[in-house]
């Protein structure tokens, strides 16, 4: 973690000497190492370096341990120091999910309020991993199997190139008791099944060069969809009719931009990211391409797209 800017892929500049950093730090080993990296690289480069730590209400005794964290941050030098408490319920997803929107939305509000450029989160190789093997579970395409970004917004993560062993091993040589989230080996969570059956067992047929490859191959996949993405967005703008998108334009996109189209402006219309999946664009894509008189397509949100005087058009206009 010498540089921020040498932290990633799409990670542009180094913040500006005086500005703020903030670390999020649950207490576990890759978000503590992390923060003790912060700590002790941040004002090397002129920087100021807080943290900031979540806290879920999920388990017994978390602000207790919220507040452990937060004393730690503040005797290793950092601040500003913020706990943030979140409510999860009534999210859309499931627990997983809806804790990760929660925290998520936390830390860029208290981003915003203290004027920090950016959030280092502590995710490691490992999860990168993990990330894509669920991406493949689920039948994502490549934006999903390009796994968790470098940075979006202010959020950023220096650490997708470094393994949770290695975090672990940091821990231990500069003292820290690393808080053990019991979620993580909990079967209930999908993930943790991930991280205890199925990524041991591929290391375990293919050797432990896989965790390395797969994250190699988010990277990779990255790249192109970034670049579908920005074309993507083009034809968004070419496509735009009076009330909608036009058919015809549609029709004259090649399907992995046309897909995209058709994914954004779902997105535009209010359809949440969580919820939007492959089959309600296909089902809009089939306005376009497969059109023989059927009905409108339903999307996340309660939003009803149909196809009228040879556009597609959100109920209501």
């Amino acid at each position: 973690m010498a540089s921020l800017a040498e932290s990633g892929p799409g990670v542009a500049s180094q913040p500006a000497p005086g500005q703020l950093v903030l670390v999020a730090c649950s207490g576990g080993a890759d978000s503590l190492a992390l923060a003790a990296a912060t700590a002790f690289v941040a004002p090397r480069l002129g920087l100021r370096a807080g943290l900031v730590t979540v806290d879920h209400g999920l388990q017994e005794g978390s602000p207790a341990r919220a507040a452990a964290v937060a004393d730690w941050a503040r005797s290793a030098g950092l601040g500003p120091v913020e706990i943030a408490t979140v409510d999860v319920t009534g999210r859309p997803g499931g627990p997983e999910a809806a804790a990760r929107d929660a925290r998520y939305q936390a830390l860029s509000a208290v981003a915003a309020r203290t004027g920090a450029v950016a959030v280092l989160l502590g995710h490691t190789r490992d999860d990168q991993a993990e990330t894509v093997l669920l991406a493949l579970a689920r039948g994502a395409g490549p934006r999903g199997l390009s796994g968790m970004p470098y940075r979006k917004g202010v959020l950023l993560r220096p650490l997708l190139d470094v393994t949770r062993a290695e975090t672990r091993k940091a821990c231990a040589a500069l003292g820290l008791a690393a808080w053990e989230d019991p979620h993580n080996t909990d079967p209930a969570y999908t993930r943790s099944r991930v991280r205890a059956d199925a990524l041991p067992a591929l290391i375990a047929a293919l050797g432990p060069g896989v965790v390395a490859n797969l994250a190699r191959t988010a990277s990779l996949l990255a790249a192109d969809a970034g670049y579908l993405d920005g074309v993507a967005a083009e034809a968004l703008g070419a496509c735009r009719s009076g009330t909608g998108l036009s058919v015809g334009a549609l029709a004259a996109l090649p399907a992995a931009i046309r897909s995209r189209v058709l994914h954004a402006w779902a997105r535009e219309l209010g359809a949440p990211g969580a919820a939007l999946s492959h089959r309600h664009v296909l089902a809009l894509d089939a306005l376009v391409t497969g059109w023989h008189g059927q009905g409108p397509a339903s999307l996340p949100g309660g939003i009803v797209v149909g196809r009228r005087a040879g556009d597609l058009v959100p109920a209501g206009l």
